[in-house]
């Protein structure tokens, strides 16, 4: 006689919570996520079905396999995985669980998700993030992103928050994390940049107006015909 395990019927999609890394097409027109273990290799948009990573073609999620999207029941067990440094750089998602699933003692194993919110972490620097730049890793066809402030921009390939969130589409929220705060001019010095949304566009058009200004000064160094002064 096999053990059955019961089943739930809820009245409404259980809420999780997972870390990924926000990934950008190389042509800049899609948004989207990957994972940080095992489903690493298969980046999904904000709405999307699993499928096995071992390309089985058992539907996800398999009793008899580790295949579908994971999550955890609690933010701060979700939180707690970004501590390894090749974690430092991922978001924190709230997803919605869709479909067939497995819950085990901390989280599900399910079929099909939404990504409802991401939380974006500081700068490497510290500061609160007001774009998402190039990690310097990527899949095919993918950039992996991390989080920036508009001084470590850097000419980097970078996306706003905002951005992000319109590209990725399906009502994602995109927000920033605490970071250390920043003064400017006008603000207290306590102000948190990167919170709103307006905010985080500005400091990410004045990092690309700096960027520019600087090439433009270069170019005009090396004189009509390309060559240095001197």
């Amino acid at each position: 006689m096999r053990l059955r395990l019961p089943e739930e019927r809820p009245t409404e999609p259980p809420t999780g919570y997972k870390i990924a890394h926000p990934m950008l097409s190389q042509d800049g027109t899609w948004a989207g996520f990957t994972g940080v273990s095992l489903g690493g290799a298969l980046p999904y948009g904000v709405l999307a079905d699993a499928s096995c990573v071992y390309g089985l073609r058992h539907r996800a999620p398999s009793r008899r396999c580790d295949c579908g999207f994971h999550c955890v029941h609690d933010r701060t067990t979700a939180e707690a995985l970004l501590c390894p440094a090749e974690h430092r750089s991922a978001v924190l998602l709230e997803v919605t669980v869709l479909g067939r699933y497995l819950r085990f003692e901390r989280g599900f194993r399910y079929a099909r998700q939404r990504v409802r919110t991401a939380t974006v972490g500081p700068c490497a620097c510290g500061t609160v993030a007001a774009a998402l730049a190039d990690a310097g890793w990527g899949r095919p066809g993918r950039l992996a992103l991390a989080p920036s402030c508009a001084g470590c921009l850097l000419g980097r390939t970078s996306v706003s928050l905002a951005g992000f969130a319109r590209l990725a589409g399906e009502g994602l929220r995109v927000a920033a994390g605490k970071g250390v705060s920043v003064a400017v001019a006008g603000l207290g010095a306590t102000e948190e940049l990167g919170v709103p949304e307006l905010t985080a566009e500005a400091a990410l058009l004045q990092a690309r107006l700096d960027w520019f200004q600087a090439q433009l000064a270069r170019l005009g160094e090396r004189g009509p015909g390309g060559a240095g002064k001197g």
